[in-house]
């Protein structure tokens, strides 16, 4: 058969015919695709075919070769049915071709029907709904007291079928129905309580009206047990607890969310630090972070979070020094309603369980006891806990990132740390370097406190004079960063000008000394000696008020008075 007669037979068919090559450039039409879209054929050969189709799915086939069968399409205010097919050539897919049938007529017959039957489509999709969407027992009665409608679970209360009672009087299918009474009050009642084939339920009847004239009444079953609306009020009081604390926690993220570009530092190690660190946040490993006390082991932690795969779930911080050892299990496991004296009803969820998705940062956990010790290392073996009073383990997803000022290989050899638990923690390590280590640091420090403290204390602040700043640089700083940042804010509630001066700087910097190396018996017993250093000098700024002294040093009262009695300070 030659071109011509092909052209023919092509232009003569009922049909539209378009096709496109692997671009998407039309290549040929036939007449009926001239005649509604209104153009001649050399005015659509060549162009894109998005051009006058632009929701078309010939690129789809193109591209994927799988045929589209029977797609509906509006154009030009008539409706076509198209069948779409790759067109194969030495099996390569090289264009596509798309048949459009005119089914314009049928659609409007089909669309002056439904028009016609608006009530009846109405009426049958709002009950098929109604059926649909409800996982209780729905049962519908006419005047005559005939089941007109009723669902599955309806029926299985009376371990039947729907077409088994629907069309049956509803005192066939149980006796005294009290439902139907809607029908002659008239009034809706919601949530009683009765009996459904010796089954205790709470239940709702609703009258129909049609017309303003009553033609039947809706039963509903709301709980099919009583028990169940008993343990929908203890799932909704758990549920209030967790959005409290995960509102709580909410607000404290914001209001201390640091990122690695927040924390201040350019010395070499610490530069240097920030990277390993940012590297390691994106994995799933658990991660050690030590360092003295102040030195930005929860920034660093919090920064990890952030920049990490799970920043869209909690982070949730964990003081193990603070908490009270005969508390802090079930604060980190949670407990059952009675599982001690005192529990609160309906329990609670533990911090483990609210950070499930999340990153859970226990703090200072060299203080945890051996006993704790042992649960925690279960959680990082097992992937679950058990909350007390409950033998049912539950599946936690959560990363643990720990964080310690003490010399846990000391405490290994005295017994007082679990070297398996080490050895889980000690993933990845991180060590925070001390400020009098961080040379160059500290200007940046204070000129960084500085700004914060401008913007707090609404004034302007421009720096320290050189007098001051050899103090600082001269200071050894036992507190780290948190005890600079107290020295800059006492400084601001003393000073009158805009310049920090000696006299605004506290006493004990007064008497500091150049700061020199240090010749000790190695890294633990300097650290031991610097965290004790510190402790006297925050007890004696704050004139023995150990409440204070904890605060100025970040830590809690209890966290303080173990340190206290490790270094024997009275």
């Amino acid at each position: 058969m030659n071109c011509t007669n092909l052209e023919r037979i092509m232009g003569s068919i009922n049909n539209a015919v378009i096709a496109v090559d692997i671009d998407g450039k039309i290549n040929y039409c036939n007449q009926q695709v001239e005649k509604f879209l209104g153009f001649p054929a050399d005015k659509i050969v060549g162009r894109d075919v998005k051009a006058f189709f632009p929701t078309t799915g010939l690129l789809e086939v193109v591209r994927d070769g799988v045929p589209q069968i029977g797609r509906r399409l509006v154009i030009n205010d008539g409706t076509y049915l198209t069948n779409r097919t790759p067109i194969i050539v030495d099996g390569k897919i090289v264009g596509a071709v798309a048949v459009f049938q005119d089914v314009t007529e049928i659609q409007n017959i089909i669309d002056e029907l439904t028009t016609k039957n608006e009530k009846y489509v109405e009426l049958k999709e709002t009950l098929t709904s109604i059926l649909e969407l409800s996982s209780d027992g729905i049962v519908a009665v006419n005047r005559d007291y005939i089941i007109t409608m009723a669902n599955e679970a309806f029926a299985g209360f009376f371990n039947k079928k729907v077409d088994e009672i629907v069309g049956k009087h509803v005192k066939q299918v149980y006796g005294n129905p009290i439902f139907p009474q809607a029908m002659e009050t008239g009034e809706s009642e919601y949530g009683y309580v009765t009996t459904l084939n010796g089954h205790e339920i709470i239940a709702s009847r609703v009258p129909i009206k049609k017309n303003g004239r009553i033609t039947g009444a809706l039963g509903t079953v709301v709980f099919r047990n009583i028990s169940d609306l008993y343990r929908l009020s203890e799932k909704i009081k758990s549920l209030r607890s967790q959005l409290d604390f995960y509102r709580d926690e909410l607000v404290k993220v914001k209001r201390t969310r640091y990122t690695f570009d927040q924390i201040i530092g350019e010395h070499q190690d610490f530069a240097a630090l920030k990277k390993i660190a940012r590297k390691v946040a994106d994995t799933h490993s658990t991660v050690l972070i030590r360092g003295e006390s102040g030195t930005g082991k929860e920034l660093f932690a919090q920064a990890m979070y952030i920049e990490s795969r799970r920043s869209a779930g909690p982070f949730i911080r964990v003081n193990c020094a603070a908490v009270p050892e005969t508390l802090l299990e079930s604060e980190l496991f949670g407990y059952k309603e009675g599982a001690f004296t005192g529990a609160k009803k309906g329990g609670q969820v533990g911090k483990f369980e609210l950070a499930h998705k999340g990153v859970i940062f226990l703090d200072e956990i060299g203080d945890m006891s051996l006993h704790m010790q042992a649960k925690v290392l279960r959680v990082l073996q097992e992937k679950e806990i058990e909350r007390l009073g409950d033998s049912r383990p539950r599946h936690v997803d959560v990363r643990v990132i720990a964080a310690t000022n003490r010399n846990l290989e000391e405490m290994i050899a005295r017994g007082e740390f679990r070297e398996d638990l080490y050895y889980r923690i000690n993933v990845v390590t991180l060590t925070i370097p001390p400020l009098r280590e961080r040379e160059g640091d500290l200007d940046l420090l204070i000129r960084h406190f500085i700004v914060k403290f401008n913007r707090q204390f609404g004034i302007k602040v421009e720096g320290v004079d050189e007098t001051s700043r050899r103090l600082l640089l001269n200071h050894r700083w036992p507190g780290n960063i948190r005890e600079l940042e107290n020295v800059v804010e006492r400084a601001f509630n003393l000073l009158e000008g805009n310049i920090i001066k000696k006299e605004h700087l506290p006493l004990y910097l007064h008497k500091a000394k150049k700061k020199g190396k240090i010749q000790s018996g190695g890294l633990p017993r300097l650290i031991d000696e610097i965290e004790k250093e510190t402790i006297l000098e925050a007890l004696e700024r704050c004139g023995g008020n150990k409440l204070q002294a904890a605060e100025s040093l970040g830590i809690s009262r209890a966290g303080l008075y173990k340190k206290m009695k490790r270094h024997n300070i009275k």
